[in-house]
């Protein structure tokens, strides 16, 4: 592990870890981020113009709020991997660190300049994570995928559509970039796993490769999809807001417009609901005796649940069934997640000052680690805000000298 941090602000469990950033729009950047919320020192490697991302979304006075989270706790700064001086300052960083993270196309890097070999030649200790559509090899690695692709062909699409027969919509998606932000978070776990390997007793002091693809970071939380198909030659179908093999659980209407989500799958749970609904009838109906039945019967037990659910707020739902100690709650909105007490009481929801926003709420660091926790440093730095202090300090290059790079188009 590096020592000797550029920032003295509070860190984290990986304090001491220095991570170079050389991605782009969302998946490397993702893991980047959580490592950086843990206490590595991250620092993203940008071209002059800065990452498309600080564009994305909605903008104040030019900034994008995303921005304020996507690049926090990362030191900033540029440089032109299609120059020679360019590429030399990474090289400098390189030597210096413990792992970089990247996510072009497989061979991009390469034909930069900066195939793998020239890095771990540059620093063998070095932790290359590679996050890409299809992974680094095999025949279909040079084919072109985002997030949106490696949700399509991992099957969650599918499943996210709406059930059969119900509408001819095209399928939906999650409504974020998960197969990004999952191909990050597997990548994160590999670069660890690469550095417990490396460091233990008995590794091999030098760096390993870490290769993630979208497509099979999203395939690898289906469950039971894929088993299923080759033990059956079933084909999971969507279910929309129902869970197939468990009643109740599902989405419930309310008398003010919202939506919440009961999960009383047990037989206990299932009794305290028959309970608090004044439907004792419910528990003793042979439809809905046990799982099986209810699952069976769902229509009918759905539409019991949804008439008594109707007949009140959303709020009223809420706290009967939190008396009754049921699961279940409202669908949140962005509001109803700001305003969380318990989000709120943990920091997952916080107000944090930035110099280019104002005041921006940012979500918190997961895992909590309460003896060790990481936290927000700073928000999204401006392009090239750190140069000076990276390229001086760590580098050891002139002010003279950074200036040339600059004038050059290299940084």
């Amino acid at each position: 592990m590096r020592s000797g941090a550029l920032d003295d602000a509070p860190r984290g469990p990986l304090a001491g870890l220095r991570v170079i950033e050389l991605g782009h729009f969302v998946a490397a950047p993702f893991c980047a981020r959580l490592l950086a919320d843990l206490g590595a020192e991250v620092i993203k490697v940008e071209p002059p113009t800065g990452d498309p991302v600080r564009s994305w979304g909605r903008t104040k006075d030019g900034q994008s709020v995303w921005w304020s989270v996507h690049g926090r706790n990362k030191l900033t700064v540029t440089a032109n991997l299609k120059s020679p001086d360019g590429r030399e300052v990474v090289l400098g960083l390189l030597r210096r660190s413990d792992v970089v993270i990247e996510n072009f196309r497989p061979g991009q890097l390469a034909r930069l300049g900066l195939p793998d070999g020239l890095m771990r030649a540059a620093n063998p200790r070095l932790v290359i994570a590679h996050i890409s559509g299809f992974g680094q090899d095999g025949p279909d690695c040079d084919r072109s995928g985002f997030g949106a692709i490696g949700e399509a062909m991992g099957g969650l699409r599918h499943l996210t559509n709406h059930a059969p027969g119900t509408t001819e919509l095209p399928p939906v998606r999650v409504g974020v970039s998960i197969g990004d932000s999952m191909a990050g978070m597997y990548a994160a776990i590999g670069v660890l796993a690469a550095l417990w390997q490396r460091d233990r007793a008995g590794g091999s002091g030098e760096g390993q490769p870490v290769d993630v693809a979208l497509t099979e970071a999203v395939l690898s939380v289906m469950e039971a999809v894929v088993p299923e198909y080759g033990m059956f030659g079933e084909i999971r179908e969507p279910s929309g807001a129902r869970i197939p093999t468990t009643a109740p659980s599902s989405a419930y209407p309310s008398a003010d417009g919202k939506w919440l989500i009961i999960a009383a799958n047990s037989q206990p749970l299932f009794a305290r609901l028959c309970e608090l609904m004044r439907q004792p009838d419910l528990l003793t109906d042979p439809r809905f005796a046990d799982n099986p039945q209810r699952v069976a019967n769902v229509e009918a037990l759905d539409s019991a649940i949804a008439a008594w659910t109707a007949s009140m707020s959303a709020a009223e739902v809420e706290a009967r069934l939190a008396s009754a100690n049921i699961p279940a709650c409202r669908i949140y909105t962005a509001e109803d997640i700001a305003n969380d007490r318990q989000y709120r009481a943990r920091g997952m929801v916080r107000e944090v000052d930035d110099p280019l926003l104002g005041k921006v709420l940012h979500p918190g660091v997961v895992p909590h680690l309460p003896e060790a926790q990481g936290g927000v440093r700073w928000t999204g730095r401006a392009i090239g805000a750190d140069n000076p202090a990276v390229l001086s300090g760590l580098l050891g290059l002139s002010v003279e000298r950074i200036e040339a790079l600059k004038a050059r188009g290299a940084i």
